[in-house]
C-alpha cells in the first residue's frame, strides 16, 4: 500500500469527485502540488468517504483477481492503491495539526474511528491476505530484487501484525478496539490542544528579568488574541521555557510552571487520565489478541531494539549516571541561591532560572549574549548551506504554489546539477489551533515506481512571531530543534528508492530520529556560526562566545537526559504493565519514586500530556527511540570527526548518503549502519557526548 492504512476506515462515497477539490489530482508545477487554497472544512468528510470507497474498490479488485498471485499483481498493485486517500489524508493531517477549529474537530471525532475501521477492512481481508501470503511463500521470491524482497516482507509482516491470521471473532474484536482507540486518540489530542491554547496574563512587574525579545513576544502573543497592550504567556513549551529561564518573579514562575506541567491533568473537561486508562487497557487487550505478551513486545518487534528488554537495558545504563549528574547540578544551583541569600530550596520552577546563573558563573556564558546572533532567518540559511555542503542541495524560494496559511513559505530543492529534488514548506510560527512543538511531515513520498515522483516535505515550529519587521531571535536549544527537524526533511529529500512506502523517513521508529539528531551537529560548526550566527549589524558571533558555547557542551546534560529519559521509562513501564487497570497519575508518581527521580525536575512529557504516546500509536512504547537513535548519532558524528575533513568530510558524507540517508527502509537499518561504520553501534560515543562515564560493555544489541 502506498502508505500504512492502519489509520484509515471505510465508508461509502457521498459526494461526486468532480465537486470536491480535495479529491482532485494535484496539478501545477513540480509534478503537482496540494491545492491548499481550495480546502474547506465541509469537504473533508465527503472526500475521505469517497477516497476510502475508491481504495476498497482497488483492494477488492486485487483480492478477487483470478490470476495466480504474483509480486506484480498483488504486492505492487497494493503499493499503487490508496493514492487518492493518501492525498486527502495529507490535507486532513495538516488541518488537524496546524489549523484546528471546533468545526474541524467535529469532523475528526466522526471520521477518525471510520479511518481506523478502513485500515482493518484491508488487513483483515482474507482473500487479499491469502494472495500476499502466497507471494511471500513462493520460491519465485528469490528472483526479486533486494528492494522488492524488502517491500514483500514489510507488506506480509504488516498484515500479520494487524491480525490477518486471527480467527473471525478475534478480528472483529480487533477492529472494534482500533475504532475505540482512534476515538480516544482524537479526544486526547483535542483536550491537550485546548489546554495549550490557554494563556497566563502578565503584569509589567511579571516581565522583570526578561530580555526585550521575550517581552515583545509576550506582547505579540497578547495582540494575536485581541489583548492589545497586554502581555501573555501561552501554555506551550516555546513560550513557557524562556519565561522560566529569565523571569525573576518566583511566584509567577511557579504559576506558569504549574499550568504547563498540569496540561491534561486538571480534573476538568480536558482531563486526560481516564482516557489514558482506557487506551492502555485496549492496547493490552489488542496485544494479547495478536499473541504478544504486552503492547511493548508487539511494538518493538519491528524495531532495531527488537525487544523491550534491549531498550530498557540501554535506558538503565544511561539513567544512573544522568541522575548522579542532576544531583551535582542541583548542588551547584543551591550554592548560588544560598550565596545570594535567596532563602529558597531549588524547586522545579527554579531549575532553568538557576541553571542560567550556574552557566554564567562557571563558563561566563549568558544565553542573552548568544540570542542576538540567533536570528531565525539567518539560521534557516545556515541549514540550507550545510545541507548543500554535505548533499549538494540548493534551496530556491518560490511563490507559485498555494499554502495553507500566509505564514507558510516554500522553497524548491535542487541537486548540485540543478535538477529538481523536491519542495520544502516551512511553517515556523505559533498560532491558535496549531499543536505545540516542532515536527516534520512528508506531503508526498519520493518514488520511481510510477515514474519519477519527487518528495514534498514540511517543517513546522512554534516560534513566537515578533512585531512586523522585527527579527525572530531564538535560543540555542530552539536552534538545535530547528536543525533537528530539518534533519528529518533532509532524510526525505535524499531518498532514492523505487517504492513510496519504503521511502524517506518510513523507517523503524528507533531509527527515524537518527538522521535528525545527527543534523544538530552542524549548527555548532565554525563554518555555520561564522557565516550565519550574525547580529543585526551583520557581525558574526565572537570567537570567545563560540568557545564558551563549546565549553558548555556537556553542561546541564543531567537535566536534559533525566527529563527525557524519565518520560521514556514511564512510557515503556506503562506498556509493560499488561492488562492491569492503571491510574496514570499514581503510576507515574510511584514508578518515578522507584527510579529515584530527582525532586527538582519533572518528566519532559508528563503522562496526561504525552501526545507522542497517547494521541496515536506513534511513539507508544517507543519514546526510548530518541536515546537509541542518539547512540547511533553520536557514533556517526565521531566517524566524521575522525575523518580528514571533519564534519564536512566529503567521503564520509557520501558514505552517509549512500548507506543511510538515501535508502529509506529498502534495507535493514542495522545493515545500513554496519555498511557505514564497519561494525555494530557502540554506546561509548553517546556517553562521551553527554560527559558521562563509559561503561565496560558498550556494544548495543541493534540488529544482532
Amino acid at each position: 500500500m502506498a502508505q500504512d492504512h492502519a489509520h484509515h476506515a471505510a465508508a461509502a462515497a457521498t459526494a461526486p469527485a468532480a465537486a470536491n477539490p480535495l479529491l482532485q489530482k494535484w496539478t501545477g508545477p513540480y509534478g503537482g502540488v496540494p491545492a491548499f487554497d481550495k480546502v474547506k472544512v465541509e469537504d473533508f468528510k465527503p472526500a475521505l468517504e469517497a477516497a476510502m470507497a475508491e481504495n476498497l474498490r482497488e483492494v477488492d479488485a486485487i483480492a478477487n483477481d483470478p490470476a495466480k498471485p504474483t509480486f506484480k499483481n498483488t504486492i505492487e498493485a497494493l503499493e499503487n492503491s490508496g493514492r487518492t486517500l493518501n492525498d486527502v489524508y495529507t490535507y486532513y493531517g495538516i488541518w488537524g495539526s496546524t489549523l484546528s477549529t471546533p468545526e474541524f474537530q467535529a469532523v475528526e471525532e466522526e471520521m477518525d474511528p471510520k479511518l481506523a475501521a478502513h485500515g482493518d477492512k484491508i488487513t483483515q481481508n482474507d482473500k487479499l491476505f491469502k494472495r500476499v501470503e502466497a507471494v511471500y511463500n513462493s520460491p519465485e521470491k528469490k528472483k526479486l530484487t533486494a528492494e522488492q524482497q524488502r517491500l514483500l516482507w514489510q507488506t506480509y509482516t504488516g498484515f500479520v501484525r494487524q491480525g490477518a491470521k486471527m480467527d473471525p471473532a478475534a478480528k472483529a474484536r480487533m477492529a472494534q478496539i482500533n475504532q475505540e482507540l482512534a476515538g480516544l486518540y482524537t479526544k486526547f489530542s483535542q483536550h491537550l490542544l485546548a489546554d495549550e491554547n490557554t494563556t497566563i496574563e502578565l503584569s509589567a512587574a511579571d516581565l522583570a528579568g526578561l530580555p526585550d525579545s521575550l517581552k515583545a513576544a509576550a506582547a505579540a502573543s497578547a495582540k494575536q488574541r485581541g489583548m492589545d497592550g497586554k502581555y501573555v504567556i501561552v501554555n506551550t513549551r516555546s513560550s513557557v521555557d524562556p519565561y522560566l529561564t529569565y523571569a525573576t518573579n518566583r511566584a509567577m514562575r511557579e504559576k506558569v510552571w504549574k499550568a504547563f506541567v498540569n496540561r491534561g491533568d486538571n480534573g476538568d473537561v480536558n482531563d486526560n487520565n481516564a482516557i489514558i486508562t482506557q487506551i492502555l487497557k485496549l492496547r493490552a487487550e489488542r496485544a494479547k489478541l495478536l499473541g504478544y505478551k504486552t503492547h511493548a513486545h508487539w511494538r518493538l518487534e519491528n524495531s532495531m531494539a527488537k525487544t523491550p528488554e534491549a531498550a530498557m537495558e540501554l535506558m538503565e545504563k544511561v539513567w544512573t549516571p544522568a541522575v548522579a549528574r542532576v544531583h551535582e547540578e542541583v548542588a551547584d544551583m543551591q550554592a548560588i541561591a544560598d550565596k545570594e541569600g535567596a532563602g529558597v530550596k531549588i524547586e522545579p520552577w527554579d531549575y532553568r532560572f538557576y541553571q542560567e546563573k550556574v552557566r554564567k558563573a562557571k563558563y561566563d556564558l549568558d544565553q542573552n549574549e548568544v540570542k542576538p546572533y540567533l536570528n531565525l532567518e539567518n539560521l534557516r540559511e545556515g541549514m540550507f548551506w550545510s545541507a548543500g555542503q554535505l548533499y549538494g542541495f540548493q534551496f530556491k524560494p518560490i511563490t507559485n504554489v498555494p499554502v495553507a496559511h500566509p505564514d507558510i513559505r516554500v522553497w524548491e530543492v535542487l541537486d548540485a546539477k540543478g535538477k529538481h529534488v523536491g519542495l520544502w514548506y516551512f511553517d515556523p510560527y505559533a498560532r491558535p489551533g496549531k499543536r505545540s512543538g516542532a515536527w516534520m511531515n512528508a506531503y508526498r513520498n519520493q518514488e520511481r515506481f510510477k515514474g519519477e515522483v519527487t518528495t514534498i516535505v514540511s517543517n513546522n515550529s512554534n516560534f513566537v512571531k515578533g512585531a512586523p519587521g522585527e527579527p525572530v531571535l531564538i535560543s540555542w536549544d530552539d536552534a538545535e530543534t530547528l536543525f533537528h527537524e530539518f534533519g528529518h526533511a533532509i532524510h526525505g529529500l535524499n531518498s532514492n528508492v523505487t517504492y513510496p512506502s519504503l521511502s524517506g523517513t518510513n523507517v523503524f521508529r528507533d531509527y527515524v530520529e537518527f538522521p535528525s539528531q545527527l543534523n544538530e551537529h552542524w549548527l555548532s560548526t565554525p563554518e555555520v556560526l561564522n557565516k550565519f550566527a550574525v547580529n543585526a549589524k551583520g557581525e558574526p558571533i565572537p570567537e570567545a562566545l563560540v568557545k564558551k558555547i563549546k565549553a558548555t557542551s556537556t553542561f546541564n546534560q543531567g537535566f536534559a537526559t533525566v527529563e527525557y529519559l524519565s518520560s521514556a521509562l514511564i512510557d515503556m513501564k506503562l506498556h509493560l504493565a499488561g492488562d492491569a487497570t492503571i491510574d496514570p497519575d499514581k503510576f507515574e508518581r510511584e514508578e518515578l519514586e522507584k527510579l529515584g527521580m530527582p525532586h527538582e525536575l519533572v518528566m519532559r512529557h508528563r503522562t496526561p500530556q504525552f501526545g507522542h504516546v497517547f494521541s496515536g500509536d506513534g511513539y507508544s512504547a517507543g519514546y526510548y527511540s530518541y536515546l537509541w537513535a542518539d547512540t547511533l548519532t553520536a557514533d556517526v558524528a565521531e566517524a566524521f570527526e575522525e575523518s580528514p575533513g571533519g564534519l564536512y568530510d566529503k567521503a564520509t558524507a557520501k558514505k552517509l548518503h549512500d548507506n543511510i540517508m538515501s535508502v529509506g527502509n529498502s534495507i535493514d537499518p542495522a545493515e545500513g549502519f554496519r555498511k557505514f561504520r564497519g561494525r555494530d553501534v557502540k554506546i561509548d560515543a553517546l556517553m562521551r557526548d553527554r560527559g558521562f562515564p563509559v561503561p565496560a560493555e558498550t556494544t548495543t544489541k541493534a540488529g544482532k
